[in-house]
């Protein structure tokens, strides 16, 4: 199989450049990084793609086997890197796909230079001292809700996760990729995403790393985002002036700021 078809896998910037791979989380695909990736276009390489099962990805290709794990969705970055014969990539993963970027450069630590994780959890559960935001019985009934309807849940739950109500169009874009997704893919996808626990993962992080929290996000809450600096021992923690769980969105422009100083100060 083609991988570049299989991912939908899109290039652009100069050849040459230090290469940035942009990647989305539950629900969305790589046009949630379209405010972000032309700016970044203008000095980096940029690779974007969507998880199999997901944007304009191949379906045929998906197994509830592989993507029932973290694991699966990591093997489709690393397999995207080994198509392009990519390395020194710094990824930037939203959401879950920055605990994904994780398990990626642990298994290629070669092809891996630096991450950049943008509203992070590496657990959603609170755990006696830990808090994930939501207790066990807030994601049964998440995912019941979800299962059970998921254009009705993701009409409901977009907006919040979105938050901004003042500028509503957020909400409805964010409503249209969720929906856009199969829902049995969905169902699998958001186990995978919300019953998951990457905290131990986190201390095999051996590159340099940006934590991006938002000021106010209710998937990933700031006690997260210290949660994860803190576990990567020389990471660096930047919390944007910014609502809701999707800044690329909200605030594409400080977003790509932080992103860009970051990894200027590396080269």
């Amino acid at each position: 199989m083609n991988i570049l078809r299989r991912n939908n896998v899109k290039v652009s910037g100069s050849p040459g450049s230090p290469v940035v791979m942009l990647a989305h989380g539950f629900g969305c695909d790589q046009n949630m990084w379209g405010l972000v990736a032309p700016a970044l276009a203008e000095e980096f390489q940029v690779v974007l793609f969507d998880y199999v099962g997901s944007g304009g990805s191949d379906p045929s290709a998906w197994s509830a086997e592989r993507y029932g794990s973290l694991d699966g969705y990591a093997r489709d970055v690393v397999e995207v890197c080994e198509a392009l014969d990519l390395r020194d990539v710094a990824f930037v993963g939203h959401s879950v796909s920055a605990m994904i970027g994780v398990r990626a450069a642990a298994t290629t630590p070669e092809r891996f230079s630096s991450l950049v994780m943008v509203g992070p959890s590496p657990c959603y559960i609170d755990d006696d001292a830990y808090r994930g935001g939501f207790s066990a019985e807030d994601i049964d009934e998440l995912l019941e809700s979800l299962e059970s309807n998921y254009l009705g849940w993701s009409a409901t739950m977009a907006p919040v996760i979105m938050a901004n109500p003042e500028r509503p169009e957020l909400g409805e874009e964010l409503t249209n990729s969720f929906c856009a997704t199969d829902p049995a893919i969905a169902r699998v996808f958001a186990r995978t995403t919300f019953l998951s626990d990457s905290r131990d993962d986190l201390k095999s992080v051996g590159v340099p790393t940006l934590v991006l929290e938002c000021a106010q996000d209710v998937i990933a809450p700031r006690e997260v985002g210290g949660y994860v600096h803190a576990a990567i021992p020389g990471s660096r923690l930047i919390t944007l002036d910014a609502t809701g769980h999707c800044p690329q969105l909200s605030a594409p422009e400080a977003t790509t700021s932080a992103i860009r100083a970051f990894l200027r100060e590396l080269r």
